[in-house]
């Protein structure tokens, strides 16, 4: 048994950890890109932060089609079934680039009055305005690129998209001090200026590169599943909706967490800019920690599929154990250097100006938060390996909506009281919805057929 053990670990780590280092290199570049967006001011800190915002809101389409891709594919292709794997990765493709053309366009009509509904800072809508217009073109691009990434992974093949997550992130630093300075700080190299237009810019050229070399790859037929490129330019009904259906109750999840994100934006904008670019620092610095439960949630959820195609139900469940004892193995230094060094590491995204005693508190909780999404995160592969994705729509529902926003209004609106209190929501609410996917996977519904 032990044996078995070990032999799974080993497996999920040999899937993983191509995936969890192109999604540290991924979110590497975001650090750095805060470093550098930092070094204009804090106004556009926090034009970057209002922007993502919307930017993740509108990437639920992508996770609906992503999600249900991921649960197709990886079954399809543990039972052998090479031909059918092709049409869904096919199909994959055109629905999403029609769902993010669509989606960009949404998104280009509401963004100045978005930022209106959080700022009259002019200096901060100008900055989001020039970054965030240029962003928004390239949505189908950033979706097709994830397609790329699925399909790879469903197969089995996870340095692949490892290498063009790495090659995105240098590209994308390699570009943005040039774009954005008209001399590249601390060197004497001399860049175009381009302030946050720069930046966007850098951002859609790198995922451009990435994603025209990988669907190179999988047209060329040495991927272990390639593509049809004719076969993308047509949808197909049945598969459409299947790829709406099974991945709906994961996007309703992300809509509701991302209608809980617009409350708190709002919440934390009553106590002014500086909170505002506070929590965007600290939203980069834990999502580049909560990369290792990430990345074995979704190679971990592959395995799952693969294991629930052939039948191998106490091996998937066994998948999710292992699972969260990763996440948590990787993720304690990452929670102690949180916990230790909050005020160093913000410093380095002010210009080296100390932070508040309330950001180096966010930047504390957000230590906590990473232990809940290590449960959280292995718990969640089987949901999305299986294709039962409703659980973490109620997960969602619960934690977020009766747990998280009343704590927050009522120590935000009612008592305005300091943000620390405020900032303590976050813990919370992840306790909160760890502890409702536990209670769901422990019923064992998600081995069945979706």
């Amino acid at each position: 048994m032990q044996r078995a053990t070990r032999a799974m670990n080993k497996q999920i780590r040999q899937l993983s950890l191509p995936t969890m280092y192109g999604m540290l290199f991924t979110a590497l570049y975001d650090v750095v890109d805060m470093f550098w967006i930092g070094m204009l001011d804090k106004e556009a800190v926090a034009a970057i932060t209002i922007y993502l915002t919307l930017f993740w809101a509108l990437e639920i389409l992508n996770e609906i089609v992503g999600t249900s891709s991921v649960s197709m594919l990886s079954r399809s292709w543990g039972a052998g079934e090479v031909e059918k794997t092709r049409t869904i990765g096919e199909q994959t493709f055109a629905f999403k680039a029609l769902l993010g053309s669509l989606g960009a366009l949404i998104l280009m009509l509401c963004l100045p009055y978005f930022y209106r509904m959080y700022t009259t800072d002019a200096k901060v809508i100008s900055y989001g305005l020039h970054y965030g217009y240029l962003r928004s073109a390239f949505i189908p691009i950033f979706f097709s690129s994830y397609t790329v990434n699925t399909i790879l992974r469903s197969t089995g093949d996870a340095k692949t998209p490892m290498k063009l997550l790495l090659a995105t992130a240098v590209l994308n630093m390699i570009l943005d001090p040039l774009f954005m300075f008209s001399v590249v700080p601390y060197t004497s190299i001399r860049g175009l200026g381009w302030g946050m237009f720069g930046s966007a810019l850098a951002t859609c050229i790198s995922y451009l590169v990435a994603f025209l070399v990988g669907f190179a790859y999988l047209l060329g037929g040495k991927a272990p599943l390639s593509i049809r490129f004719k076969n993308i330019f047509h949808l197909d009904k049945e598969l459409d909706k299947r790829l709406l259906t099974i991945g709906l109750p994961s996007g309703l999840h992300m809509l509701l967490r991302s209608l809980v994100t617009f409350i708190f934006l709002k919440l934390v904008a009553q106590y002014g800019t500086v909170a505002i670019a506070t929590l965007g620092i600290a939203n980069r610095i834990y999502q580049f920690c909560g990369m290792p439960s990430n990345g074995l949630s979704m190679g971990s959820g592959i395995l799952v599929g693969q294991r629930l195609g052939s039948k191998q139900f106490a091996e998937a469940q066994q998948v999710a154990y292992l699972s969260i004892l990763n996440g948590l193995i990787f993720s304690l230094p990452l929670v102690l250097v949180l916990l230790l060094f909050p005020s160093p590491l913000l410093s380095l995204f002010l210009g080296g100006t100390v932070p508040t005693s309330d950001a180096a508190f966010l930047v504390r909780i957000y230590a906590l938060c990473l232990l809940c999404l290590a449960v959280s995160s292995g718990l969640g592969s089987v949901f999305y390996g299986s294709g039962h994705t409703r659980p973490i729509l109620y997960s969602s529902l619960i934690s977020g909506w009766l747990v998280q926003v009343p704590y927050a209004l009522v120590v935000a609106s009612l008592f305005l009281l300091p943000l620390p209190w405020l900032w303590t929501a976050y813990l919370i609410g992840d306790a909160a919805d760890a502890l409702v996917r536990w209670i769901w996977f422990s019923n064992r519904r998600w081995m069945d057929e979706p």
